[in-house]
């Protein structure tokens, strides 16, 4: 629509335009002379109302035959809108002051910015109200402030330089052609046929003329078909003299009624172009959804959509999903169209890149990101052959909403994989808790009377076959270690239950790490044991046998996994308000990489494996620490050179403060100095 409108200044807005300031949007009308002062005017003006503001462009059939140089211009007016904080569109419409009107209320819009041309105000005051009037006349409330143009956008297109409007002289060569073939079919109908009926003829033309080739050229075919009619039809004939004043109204009503007939047909066409086209986009995003709703892999959500974008924006399209990485998953085939370091900067920003977007407007292709509700799940690009349509403002909604589209399709299958693996994870946990709770209790009975039957068989052989009472102590050794298995499983599988509740009391770690190791016995195969556990350290406040359980599990994880005869040492100390007990060995030392995962059930440090066990020892160490509000952590040793000589596990316990003891007189006071507190109060 035009900028300029009227011929009043800025200074002829309303009475009531103190009412706008309380209140509504602003809205500024865009056109193919819409200079940046309206713009900036509106910007101003809404911020100081408080208020949003939108922008809007009308474009009616004959602002559609703009060329392209001047419709570009009308974009980049629309993207500098959007620049400075509007909400832009375009409006397809016949009469731009009913389109402005309708969309300011819409938008509750209370304040209407045009631009005013001063060369056009003597031609809008001599041939009709201009468009600021015709808003006015139909919104009287619509506050109508008008911004003068600014140095050279005030002057004249063809003043300026500007290239007009591209005339497709094909088409008036075939509307001329039309008139002929008409004149020449009515000539031969002549002889048979009224004038009234040839008149019908040239109206056919005319009505062909305007149907395929538009309104210049159907009015063209209007005039030169008028002029035939009275040439050749009208006595006297070969002449423009009418012999008959009655023609002078033929001719006069087949004018006006083939204008109309012009008129009519254009808006006609243009209305129906218009609404193909709306349809076409409905149909797309329709069908887009409907694809989408039954892809069930990212593979298939790219197949889906790929071929839509290409077919809606006439375009070369890809979606570069994110891996569970978050990095992009590029098809190296079709990814040598697109720029991979453009697309990684549009998912790393969150925003779009390329064509009409503010970073590399000079791109060939658009990368958009797909924003879902929870995380960017990857790029969209689109690479059209004509760049100027993703410039459009319904255009880059269209694109924006297709994003979306995806960008949940791909979310929902993440969200849909990641909740099948969460079932499968709590169904086999739920299995094998069950299966822990069976084993144990079923196993234990049987296998304590085992060892007590080859404890029996032992004593009773000992002195008449030496052989059989070493087999029998073999069996008896063997159905302790399967025992303790089974104990280590009860255990996980009442740790994992919440059945265990910590039986708290003051300890000291010099007996719980002594008890540790006398609990070991014959397990520790006569390993030396160095111990560095000073006696001034603080009593605990743990349960004993859980933390008793913690130790003899590391140390006899230490002695499963060292060479034969190789140290083990015992370390604790203080550190701030904790207690921190470290488990040293020689061994190889743990896996890289598994420093964390080596805590998880039925793990262990080889697959593949002679030593014994199940992989339970650390998980259940892990469980009684973090019940403990500690941690545990595991950590290679490595000597000068780097290599490494052992890992040393380590796990801490919390400092309570010890609660003060009442001597019972003074002379016992000194011998009871090591229970007064460190630190006030009793323990929590």
């Amino acid at each position: 629509m035009h900028g300029a409108s009227s011929a009043a200044g800025v200074g002829s807005a309303p009475a009531n335009a103190a009412d706008a300031r309380k209140g509504g949007a602003v809205l500024a009308c865009v056109g193919p002379d819409t200079g940046d002062e309206v713009l900036h005017a509106a910007a101003r003006l809404a911020g100081a109302m408080g208020t949003p503001w939108h922008a809007v462009y009308v474009e009616t059939p004959a602002l559609a035959r703009l060329p392209d140089e001047r419709r570009e211009a009308i974009l980049r007016r629309l993207k500098s809108a959007e620049d400075l904080g509007a909400t832009t569109a375009t409006v397809a419409a016949q009469e731009p002051a009913e389109a402005v009107v309708e969309h300011a209320r819409a938008r509750h819009a209370t304040t209407l910015v045009m631009g005013l041309r001063p060369h056009d105000t003597d031609r809008r005051v001599r041939f009709g109200r201009g468009l600021g009037e015709r808003v006015s006349a139909q919104a009287p409330t619509l506050v109508l402030v008008r911004v003068p143009a600014a140095g050279d956008a005030a002057a004249p297109r063809r003043a300026r330089g500007e290239p007009g409007p591209t005339v497709r002289w094909s088409r008036y060569a075939w509307a001329l052609a039309i008139c002929a073939v008409a004149t020449a079919v009515a000539a031969l109908l002549f002889p048979y046929l009224d004038l009234a009926n040839i008149v019908m003829v040239f109206l056919l033309g005319v009505v062909l003329a305007a149907i395929r080739l538009g309104r210049g050229p159907a009015i063209t075919a209007v005039v030169i078909s008028v002029l035939c009619f009275d040439v050749f039809f009208v006595p006297p004939y070969f002449s423009l003299a009418v012999s008959n004043v009655q023609y002078l109204v033929t001719f006069g009503v087949m004018l006006v009624v083939g204008v109309t007939i012009a008129e009519l047909t254009a808006r006609l066409r243009y209305q129906a172009r218009v609404s193909a086209y709306r349809e076409e986009r409905a149909a797309n995003l329709f069908a887009l959804g409907r694809e989408l709703s039954g892809a069930l892999t990212t593979d298939q959500v790219v197949k889906k959509s790929v071929p839509i974008v290409e077919a809606t924006f006439r375009a070369r399209a890809d979606v570069l999903a994110c891996h569970d990485s978050g990095t992009l998953a590029v098809d190296e085939g079709r990814a040598r169209a697109f720029d991979r370091a453009l697309a990684e900067l549009a998912l790393g920003r969150g925003e779009p890149v390329g064509i009409g977007s503010a970073e590399r407007p000079d791109a060939p292709a658009l990368y958009m990101p797909l924003k879902a509700p929870m995380r960017t799940r990857g790029v969209l690009v689109v690479r059209p052959e004509n760049p100027r349509l993703l410039r459009i403002p319904e255009q880059r909604r269209l694109v924006e909403t297709i994003a979306t589209l995806v960008a949940i399709a791909l979310e929902r299958i993440h969200y849909v994989k990641v909740a099948q693996q969460t079932l499968l994870g709590m169904e086999s946990e739920r299995l094998r808790s069950s299966l822990l709770g069976a084993l144990s209790h079923d196993i234990r009975t049987p296998l304590t009377a085992l060892v007590g039957l080859a404890e029996t068989l032992s004593m009773r052989v000992a002195t008449a076959a030496p052989e059989a009472a070493r087999e029998a102590d073999q069996i008896r050794d063997q159905a302790r270690r399967i025992g303790q298995l089974v104990e280590n499983l009860l255990e996980m599988a009442r740790l994992q239950g919440g059945a265990v509740k910590l039986n708290h009391g003051w300890q000291s770690i010099e007996e719980l790490v002594g008890s540790a190791i006398e609990s070991l016995g014959s397990a520790l195969d006569g390993r030396p044991i160095e111990t560095d556990v000073p006696a001034t350290l603080p009593l605990v406040w743990c349960d004993a046998v859980l933390i008793e359980r913690v130790l003899a599990n590391l140390l006899e994880n230490a002695s499963k996994y060292t060479p034969p005869a190789s140290r083990i040492a015992i370390a604790a100390k203080e550190a701030g308000d904790e207690i921190v007990v470290t488990v040293s060995d020689e061994g190889p030392g743990v896996p890289r990489g598994q420093e964390q995962t080596i805590f998880g059930k039925f793990q262990r440090g080889e697959r593949e494996s002679a030593i014994p066990g199940v992989g339970l020892g650390l998980a259940i160490a892990r469980a009684i620490v973090e019940a403990h509000r500690g941690r545990i952590s595991v950590e290679n040793r490595r000597d000068a050179r780097g290599e490494v000589v052992g890992a040393a596990f380590s796990f801490t316990l919390p400092l309570e403060s010890v609660p003060p003891v009442e001597p019972e007189s003074a002379a016992d006071e000194a011998d009871i100095d090591f229970a007064q507190p460190r630190r006030g109060g009793a323990p929590a």
